[in-house]
């Protein structure tokens, strides 16, 4: 059979093909709600700021299994980069080139026709399913995609019992990796004020690189925790410090530094910071600290969500994913307001965000199987089982 006549990858080439850089959409949600609308999908469009956001659902009995993802890419620099137009899709060698292949139009292409499979087979299954789509997911601040929808859910009282996010999570197979929960971001500016003065007269000023240095070498060699079964221990890394005027001979009156925590359940928002403000007070500095967070920690232990979803990729790929909790954030960190149970599974993401981003042809139906399958497992049974 010819790869290209595969729904999935079919689908994955027309998404591709729109230019949807962030905060564009490029049409790729319109495309998807008409495709499902024939399935009994309600489309609400939500936008915000240049943002589209999406929600598709379908029934209204629970429990509700949603699809997450964004249609939105990261630009893909230069085009001459590229083998080939990183908006053109090129199947080759066994791969769909393009930008977005990965991350993620090839997980959303896979949950729709992974829909259509389980309502062709399974057409009186109960529960509801629903799509939760956004074009806010690689812009620097996410105020206006995910996270409006979630709000919108909440003050009408909608929950969600179980939500596939399509982050690529596979690292060298399709489902040798599930996401089943990520660490928090919490990223913070810290100002110390010194006194500025003339390097040969030292004494009429106060460094504030000098008395700095100590609370910052602390701060970067603290154990913060342990982690748990789930998470790695929380990180500290200092992101960029400033000070001075550029002169030699000037000491700088203050000095600014940048960091990040990311941070397991192990710890809170609030202990991370009570920490630093006794280190800092320790070494008797004189600052001011801002900080701000974009996301708790979120987790899903094992149960029926990670079960289920192992149980398919099992019977799909034949191997057991590991378990998971690193790498960066996701909107997932929003969902899990409104939802009891989220994982993330998508491609192999060996190649997302740089030139060539590309799938495997042949992992595009397979991950369409194994999401047929988890809503099969979840809502009827055995009946939609691959």
């Amino acid at each position: 059979m010819d790869d290209r006549a595969d729904p999935t990858l079919a689908l994955a080439c027309e998404l591709i093909a729109r230019r949807s850089v962030t905060p564009d959409d490029g049409g790729c949600q319109a495309l998807l709600a008409r495709r499902l609308a024939p399935l009994g999908f309600r489309a609400e469009t939500l936008e915000s700021n240049g943002v589209t956001n999406l929600w598709l659902r379908r029934g209204d009995a629970g429990p509700l299994v949603c699809f997450a993802g964004h249609t939105d890419v990261v630009p893909p620099g230069p085009s001459e980069a590229w083998s080939s137009d990183p908006f053109v899709p090129d199947v080759r060698d066994g791969w769909l080139y393009g930008r977005g292949a990965a991350d993620m139009k090839g997980s959303i292409a896979a949950f729709v026709t992974a829909v259509e499979a389980f309502v062709a087979a399974a057409p009186g299954a109960g529960g509801s399913i629903a799509l939760l789509l956004t074009s806010d997911e690689e812009g620097p601040v996410n105020t206006d995609g995910t996270v409006r929808v979630v709000e919108r859910l909440a003050a009408r009282g909608e929950r969600i019992d179980y939500c596939i996010v399509g982050e690529p999570s596979s690292h060298e197979r399709l489902g040798d990796t599930i996401k089943n929960g990520r660490r928090g971001t919490l990223s913070g500016r810290l100002v110390v004020r010194g006194v500025q003065g003339h390097v040969a007269y030292p004494q009429l000023a106060r460094n504030p690189i000098h008395e700095a240095a100590p609370a910052i070498a602390e701060l970067a060699a603290m154990a913060w925790d342990d982690g748990n079964a789930y998470f790695p221990a929380t990180t500290f890394q200092c992101s960029n410090i400033h000070a001075g005027t550029g002169a030699t001979n000037v000491i700088p009156g203050a000095l600014e530094l940048l960091f990040n925590w990311r941070y397991s359940t192990a710890s809170t928002r609030e202990s991370l910071l009570q920490r630093m403000h006794a280190v800092l007070a320790r070494h008797g500095l004189d600052y001011d600290l801002a900080v701000v967070s974009s996301g708790a920690p979120y987790l899903t232990p094992r149960g029926r969500l990670v079960d289920v979803v192992g149980e398919a990729i099992r019977g799909e790929c034949g191997l057991v994913p590991e378990l998971s909790c690193t790498g960066g954030t996701s909107d997932g960190r929003f969902i899990a307001a409104i939802a009891n149970e989220i994982v993330e599974l998508g491609p192999v993401n060996a190649t997302i965000h740089k030139v060539d981003e590309r799938v495997a042809v042949g992992d595009l139906p397979r991950l369409s199987r194994i999401h047929a399958g988890i809503l099969g497992r979840l809502l009827a049974g055995d009946a939609g089982r691959a």
